[in-house]
């Protein structure tokens, strides 16, 4: 939540706050005296993250972004950007075209950069709305993080992590999640203290 409401964190385990995520939000939300709702679901790869959002978009409504469209083109990702911790993020972009329109209850549209293409796709508009979710790695980033009203961390061990991305993703995919993507992750984490700002945290 934002700094002036800032509760202690809860660590629930999935499986009990998959029994009741849709109640806990909205009573969160319901005690909010908000015109509109910034939720922020951060996590480690291959944690649930995309799933919890589409579980709460299912129950309360609203849009979701997802981060993962805003990975930084090649053109900027300099040593000295990469270097900074949560670098590889255009938090700027996202800030600017998403969350501050979003935030101040305005439409905004913004282009998703594809990874695997290395090109920007076709605008995406995004409606004002009450309950807003914004999903994935980076989504706390500090240079935003205060704009939200409930930041929420999805936990994973590393071998339950690896499994689920061999799964999704393939073994050669899985191997460069692990020597180049996760550990840009952790670096993150661990500089920001990601998981310790948040309100909530599922392991």
């Amino acid at each position: 939540m934002r700094q002036k409401d800032r509760k202690p964190v809860n660590i629930l385990p999935v499986k009990e706050y998959n029994n009741c995520a849709a109640e806990s939000v909205l009573r969160i939300i319901a005690s909010l005296d908000v015109p509109r709702v910034l939720i922020a679901v951060d996590g480690r790869c291959a944690s649930g993250k995309t799933t919890l959002a589409a579980g709460l978009q299912q129950a309360l409504g609203g849009n979701i972004v997802h981060m993962d469209h805003f990975f930084l083109p090649p053109d900027l990702r300099t040593p000295k950007r990469l270097a900074d911790p949560g670098g590889n993020i255009d938090y700027v972009r996202f800030l600017g075209e998403v969350l501050g329109p979003l935030a101040s209850g305005l439409p905004c549209s913004y282009r998703p950069f594809n990874c695997k293409t290395g090109q920007f796709g076709e605008p995406i508009e995004i409606a004002p709305n009450r309950v807003n979710i914004i999903e994935g790695s980076y989504s706390c980033h500090p240079f935003f993080a205060e704009s939200y009203d409930l930041k929420i961390f999805l936990d994973i061990g590393a071998d339950e992590q690896q499994r689920r991305i061999k799964r999704r993703n393939g073994k050669a995919a899985a191997k460069n999640f692990a020597q180049k993507w996760i550990p840009l992750e952790e670096r993150y984490f661990a500089h920001y203290k990601i998981r310790e700002s948040c309100d909530i945290v599922l392991t």
